[in-house]
């Protein structure tokens, strides 16, 4: 066990135990205990979020203060600090995301943007996937994330006529490709803060990564979908969504930087795919894919101008509003920085020989605030008064019961996965890897997102274990910060807290366990397409790094 140094104002200060059983390799196999523990009773087992993640949370309790011996207040005090982050910048932003998603519902323009998705491919269920999960998806990742993506475009894909837990998988697997770019960028600012890398050699990297996913992605969907029937007829409409969102995500995230990588991606292939998809329809091709089985009666019918444009405008504005609020640096106004009391600087990251801070941030103009500022905006556009707007409020809390605890318990699990230093114990034994580190880099992202359901958090988590071993090996440290986030991005869709948000609009909150087996080998299989891509980067193909 570790004992207890001071520094500063004679603080106790406690290192975190990098092997606590004297053993690098067998202390990281107990470091992966908690995390076994979720993935089994969720993925095995099929027990609820809520019960495999206070399971996960106990587990890691016990061995962070009786391996790892860490100190009970601080690991108390390390939970408290988790579930202030998780509803102040997590939930505050799906609640208000979910209050969007009402308020559209219940003013008709979700109704519309139904109607509208339904005419661009009537009856094509591989390219309403597309359109929807990877397009429409990508769109609202870009603006606003953590989760309400995927509940979103899953119950629009419920309307068109897809099985609740189908629409789940499928909106699961398209959140991938744009979540290094997600919110604005975020994840990538992060990356670069914690690691201090150039933001734009980041951006770039990663740019240079994720747009090869990109283009696979929508033909991925077709085949979940439709098996390779299914592929063999949506490839060109997989080829078109692919090939333009990839376009684009390299030339921005290499010329532009992070911040409006998203936006743009999903715009260019929305406008892409729906002109590929009209163009098609006049030629009357559209006869020979298989029809959904539950196509609305009037998806022929014509919509109006004005229509179209309720459809789209709620989505329009979050984009818009989002947008403004990083141009006119609104996130950091007001911000008030609240050391947390008897945690501070009070545990020693022993890999970096360094204090750990505990600093919460706490911004009233957060990306959610921005989000709520969207709903009001569609209120005052739509005429909403304010019986509508408590009544959709209302129901997106409702909605958040039974999600809301778990994204606090798998939140709290990956703050004291933190502090007790077990997630550096596990970084620590996969750093030794050697050679094939960039290949295991992409998987410590992918753990890192699976537990903590962020890929900003990802990178906050591993960003400087992946440039420590970079120097170590004498690798590229901007190859393998970048490949952290671009890892991360497939452990998203396994993340309990994803999961949990996801099912919130579909009806399956308590399946999450199900849903998790259901995506888990697509999670692994993205993974090492990124593991891969980054080894041949490091060793063959350098002049890709910039």
């Amino acid at each position: 066990m570790s004992t207890a140094l001071t520094i500063g104002l004679g603080l106790p200060l406690w290192p975190q135990p990098l092997a606590p059983v004297h053993s690098g390799a067998v202390s990281a196999l107990v470091a992966a205990i908690p995390l076994a523990v979720v993935l089994v009773l969720m993925g095995v087992l099929r027990k609820s979020g809520l019960f495999a993640a206070a399971c996960g949370l106990t587990v890691a309790l016990l061995l962070a203060v009786g391996v790892w011996g860490m100190p009970a207040q601080l690991a108390g005090l390390t939970l408290a600090y988790g579930w202030a982050f998780a509803l102040w910048s997590i939930l505050w932003t799906v609640f208000n995301g979910l209050w969007l998603y009402h308020l559209a519902q219940d003013t008709g323009s979700f109704g519309n943007l139904r109607r509208w998705m339904e005419r661009c491919a009537p009856g094509e269920r591989a390219a309403q996937a597309i359109l929807v999960a990877f397009c429409f998806g990508a769109l609202l990742e870009g603006s606003a994330g953590f989760g309400a993506p995927v509940a979103i475009t899953a119950f629009l894909l419920v309307g068109l006529g897809f099985a609740p837990r189908l629409a789940v998988l499928v909106c699961l697997i398209a959140n991938t490709a744009p979540v290094a770019f997600g919110g604005i960028g975020v994840p990538i600012v992060a990356l670069a803060g914690v690691t201090g890398l150039d933001v734009m050699k980041l951006s770039a990297m990663v740019g240079r990564q994720l747009p090869f996913l990109s283009l696979l992605l929508p033909a991925y969907l077709a085949w979940v979908v439709g098996g390779r029937s299914g592929l063999a007829r949506a490839w060109p409409v997989a080829l078109v969504a692919g090939l333009s969102f990839a376009a684009v995500q390299f030339l921005v995230s290499n010329l532009w930087g992070p911040y409006a990588t998203d936006v743009l991606s999903s715009l260019a292939a929305i406008v892409a795919t729906v002109a590929f998809l009209k163009v098609r329809s006049s030629q009357h091709q559209a006869a020979a894919l298989t029809p959904s089985p539950a196509a609305s009666p009037d998806a022929a019918a014509p919509q109006s101008s004005r229509e179209a444009l309720s459809a789209w405008l709620p989505w329009a504005l979050i984009s818009v509003v989002m947008i403004a609020w990083s141009y006119f640096r609104l996130f950091p106004l007001g911000q008030v920085s609240i050391p947390i009391p008897g945690l501070h600087d009070r545990v020693l990251i022993t890999l970096y020989q360094k204090p750990y801070a505990a600093i919460f941030t706490f911004q009233p103009l957060v990306g959610g605030t921005a989000v709520l500022a969207t709903v009001l905006l569609t209120a005052l556009v739509f005429g909403a008064g304010p019986r509508v707007l408590a009544r959709t409020g209302v129901a997106a809390l409702r909605q958040l019961r039974v999600p809301g605890p778990v994204v606090l318990l798998i939140v709290s699990l990956s703050y004291l996965y933190n502090y007790s230093g077990m997630a550096y114990t596990l970084g620590a034994a996969l750093a030794a890897t050697g050679v094939l580190f960039p290949f295991v880099s992409a998987f410590l992202g992918w753990v890192a997102c699976f537990l903590s359901g962020s890929d900003t958090s990802s990178n906050l988590l591993f960003g400087n274990l992946q440039v420590a071993a970079a120097h170590q090996l004498n690798l590229d440290p901007v190859l393998l910060a970048a490949t952290n986030s671009s890892g991360g991005v497939a452990g998203k869709m396994i993340s309990p807290q994803n999961i949990a948000v996801g099912v919130t609009t579909v009806g399956l909150a308590g399946a999450e366990g199900q849903v998790l087996r259901s995506t888990f080998w697509h999670s692994v299989l993205f993974a090492a397409l990124v593991g891969a891509l980054a080894f041949v980067q490091a060793y063959a193909a350098t002049w890709m790094i910039p």
